[in-house]
């Protein structure tokens, strides 16, 4: 198995997890370091403090593309499997668009029901190809941290 693959699905554990208790997602990891006394890995970690960071952003943008659907709507592991593979999308370069969709629409076809993996797959495709969504999210993301670290005085 691609290491890479496993600390994917780590993450997407912790994700879930995180959002089905309604905790953060590094607490989980948190949990599990503590109960398992293993280290979680360096791509593991980036993946769920970058979603973690993000899924305000996250969020807005999946809901936007997921035609007819709210995020709050979507089971609870779509909600996670599309948050990671939309942050992967975004903020992982390494990770070929290619990988990040297939990965996603793997675990969606083998974790959630029958039709998961088309409509993960719709999501993150049109995330991925339509003109300008990527760049847009990104700028838009990035005026959003400016707004959060520099608050105007009313």
């Amino acid at each position: 198995m691609n290491p890479r693959h496993a600390d994917r699905r780590r993450a997407l554990d912790a994700l879930y997890q995180a959002d089905v208790m309604g905790v953060r997602p590094t607490a989980v990891l948190d949990q599990w370091r503590e109960a398992t006394g293993e280290d979680v890995t360096e791509f593991t970690l980036e993946l769920v403090r970058g979603v973690e960071d993000q899924r305000e952003d996250l969020d807005i943008l999946i809901g936007e593309t997921a035609t007819g659907w709210t995020v709050d709507r979507m089971a609870a592991v779509d909600r996670a499997i599309l948050r990671l593979a939309v942050h992967e999308l975004l903020d992982v370069p390494e990770t070929p668009v290619a990988v990040a969709i297939d990965e996603a629409v793997g675990a969606a076809n083998e974790l959630s029901t029958e039709d998961s993996g088309r409509f993960v797959n719709g999501v993150l495709g049109r995330i991925a190809t339509e003109p300008g969504v990527r760049e847009r999210a990104t700028a838009e993301r990035g005026a959003a941290d400016d707004r959060r670290a520099h608050p105007t005085e009313a």
